[in-house]
């Protein structure tokens, strides 16, 4: 459908703490966080367009039902907001609305899937389709040892 088209739907952008790359190293005990790293109408929605042909017009509004984090341990969290942003005075406090603690330490494939609903209507009909986007990453949790003297 043109209007689809027209949206440029795509996977979000993954925001994670532990972040994501080399030399970086999450702790076991410390909460992981997750949120769409940019949230806009191509992304998270709600967008809307209309795709126009002579006479007839057809209109579809495109939005993120829910993301499904597969975080790569057996866990799948599923987050109806687009999350919340980790910053430093947030220190060792959970998610409040999207997030996960790890139980074992090692390097894991992170996932996050979009799952869009698109309701259209015109020439006299309507309908829903559903999509999903995924974006991959991949984060890495250790153990901190204290050693004494």
């Amino acid at each position: 459908m043109a209007a689809i088209e027209t949206m440029n739907l795509r996977a979000i952008e993954i925001g994670i703490v532990p972040e994501q790359g080399a030399n970086r190293v999450g702790l076991l005990g410390l909460p992981t966080w997750m949120w769409v790293d940019d949230v806009e109408g191509s992304t998270w929605g709600p967008i809307t367009r209309t795709a126009t042909s002579g006479p007839w017009s057809v209109t579809a509004t495109a939005e993120v039902d829910r993301i499904e984090w597969d975080m790569g341990d057996g866990t799948v969290v599923t987050c109806t907001t687009s999350g919340t942003e980790y910053q430093d005075v947030y220190q060792d406090a959970d998610s409040p609305d999207c997030g996960h603690r790890y139980e074992d330490q090692g390097t894991f494939a992170v996932s996050a899937t979009s799952y869009w609903v698109i309701t259209w209507s015109g020439i006299g009909q309507s309908g829903t389709i559903e999509m999903d986007l995924t974006q991959d990453g991949q984060i890495v949790m250790g153990e901190a040892q204290v050693l004494s003297q």
